[in-house]
C-alpha cells in the first residue's frame, strides 16, 4: 500500500496518534505524517503510507492556510487559550474591521519569529516546551518564514469592550506559528494577544473538502475500498517541476547515474521529480560540486522492486 492520505485531524489527537491509528486500521508500519498539529488543533494533516513516507519532508515544506481567532486583551503562557493568562489590557476604545486588516496585512511577506517556549524547537538538544515545564526561560533563535496572504474573515465585528475577537485566513509558508502571528497582530493593535481557536484548511493540494476522518478510512478499508481515500505518490509533490523519462533513462535512474544538465529539462529550487510512465521514480537535486550535472537526492523506485 503507497500513497497519500488527506486526513482531517480531528481535536484532542497529536499527530501521533493518527499514526499510530491508521497504522492499526491499515495493518501497516509504513506510516508517517507531514508536520505536527498540536492537540487543539483540527485540520488537514497528509499522512505517507509505504514509499510515500521518503516524500514526507517535501510534502511538510509546502504552502499551508490556516483558519484562526484571535483574541485581543489577554496574552497566555502558550500564546493560544491553552495557557495561564501572563498580561490583560482592558479594551477601551472601538477597532474598526479595516484597521484590523491594515494591522494583520501588514505581516504579509518575509518576517521574523520568535518560536513560543511552548514549542518543539530545540535548543541546546532540548525542546523549548521541556524547559518551559521546568520554568526555565532560555534564548529562542529567531526565524524567517513567509506569510504569503493574509484576510480578515466574515463577520467583520468592530473590537470593542464587548467583543474581543475575530478572525483571519492566513496562507504561509514553512514554519510559521499562527500563534506568534496573533500575538504580533495584537502588538500592532497596541494589545497583548492570543490565539484562542485554529483549523488548518489545506496543506499543499489537499483541502479540507478532500480530507477523511479516521472514522471514515476505517470504514472505506473495511469495505475494501482503499483506492476512495488514498492518493498516488505524485499528487505529494506539487510544488516540484516533474519530468518524464524514456526508458533508457528509467534505466541509469534506477541505478542512481549521475546525470549530465542536458538530461534535465526543467528544474526548479536546483530539484526535478523524475516519472516513468507517470509513475515517481526518483528526485534528482543540481550537484553541489559538479554544476553541469545533476544527482539522485532519493531513488523511490529500485530495480529489486525495495525501498531505497
Amino acid at each position: 500500500m503507497d500513497g497519500i492520505i488527506p486526513l482531517w485531524k480531528e481535536k484532542g489527537m497529536t499527530s501521533h496518534d493518527c499514526v499510530f491509528k491508521l497504522r492499526k486500521i491499515l495493518q501497516t508500519k509504513k506510516v508517517g505524517h507531514t508536520g505536527t498539529l498540536d492537540p487543539d488543533v483540527e485540520g488537514v494533516l497528509p499522512i505517507c503510507i509505504g514509499r510515500a513516507t521518503k516524500l514526507a519532508e517535501y510534502i511538510t515544506d509546502e504552502g499551508k492556510t490556516y483558519e484562526a481567532t484571535v483574541t485581543l486583551g489577554t496574552a497566555t503562557t502558550t500564546e493560544d487559550a491553552s495557557g495561564e493568562v501572563v498580561a490583560s489590557k482592558a479594551i477601551t476604545e472601538t477597532i474598526l474591521p479595516i484597521d484590523v486588516e491594515k494591522a494583520a496585512k501588514s505581516f504579509v511577506g518575509e518576517i521574523e519569529q520568535i518560536p513560543p517556549m511552548y514549542s518543539a524547537v530545540k535548543v541546546k538538544g532540548r525542546k523549548l516546551y521541556e524547559y518551559a515545564r521546568e520554568g526555565i526561560e532560555v534564548e529562542r533563535p529567531k526565524r524567517r518564514v513567509n506569510i504569503y496572504a493574509i484576510e480578515l474573515l466574515k463577520p467583520y465585528v468592530p473590537i470593542d469592550p464587548d467583543q474581543h475577537t475575530f478572525r483571519i485566513r492566513i496562507t504561509c509558508g514553512k514554519g510559521t506559528y499562527i500563534r506568534t502571528l496573533a500575538v504580533m497582530i495584537g502588538e500592532k493593535l497596541g494589545y497583548p494577544a492570543h490565539m484562542s481557536a485554529l483549523k488548518r484548511t489545506q496543506s499543499g493540494i489537499f483541502t479540507e473538502e478532500q480530507c477523511f476522518t479516521l472514522a471514515e478510512i476505517e470504514d472505506l478499508r473495511a469495505k475494501e475500498e482503499e483506492a476512495s481515500f488514498l492518493y498516488p505518490l505524485e499528487d505529494g509533490l506539487s510544488d516540484m517541476v516533474k519530468q518524464d523519462i524514456s526508458d533508457t533513462l528509467y534505466e541509469k535512474v534506477l541505478n542512481g547515474v549521475v546525470l549530465p544538465e542536458q538530461f534535465i529539462k526543467e528544474r526548479s529550487k536546483g530539484r526535478v521529480a523524475l516519472l516513468h510512465k507517470n509513475k515517481l521514480t526518483a528526485i534528482y537535486v543540481q550537484h553541489p560540486e559538479r554544476r553541469d550535472f545533476w544527482k539522485p537526492e532519493k531513488v523511490i523506485e529500485l530495480r529489486s522492486g525495495k525501498l531505497n
